[in-house]
């Protein structure tokens, strides 16, 4: 099991991520820096966020961003997609993971968007 050292985890009794084998399973990660505690109200500036949680969990596990093989992203509003697409495209456009977006609440209103992936570590064998 990996922390991020979210009070949400231990809060609600999660891990950030859990590896199973050469699977990573990695939790909704929304834009909240961990280390503050605090979260930008800018949907672009949340999703770099999102990404370097994720991809400091990866790394914990072992893994990349080469390694996913599943995305989903998670937003209230579907308008703030597209201005993600380009931070999106900058760590998956190569890996090209399969993806879904759903259009849904979070649990703080704050909280703009939310990812979570998959990765196998033998994907980039």
């Amino acid at each position: 099991m990996i922390s991020s050292g979210s009070t949400f985890e231990e809060q609600i009794g999660y891990s950030r991520a859990v590896v199973d084998g050469d699977w990573i399973h990695v939790s909704g990660t929304t834009g909240f820096d961990y280390q503050s505690m605090t979260i930008s109200e800018e949907i672009v500036e949340q999703v770099e966020q999102c990404m370097k949680n994720i991809e400091a969990a990866l790394r914990e596990a072992g893994s990349c961003f080469a390694d996913v093989v599943r995305v989903r992203y998670m937003l209230p509003d579907p308008a703030d997609f597209e201005p993600c697409w380009p931070v999106l495209r900058r760590c998956f456009g190569d890996v090209r993971p399969a993806a879904t977006m759903l259009v849904c609440g979070l649990s703080d209103p704050r909280m703009r968007i939310e990812i979570e992936v998959t990765a196998h570590r033998s994907a980039t064998a």
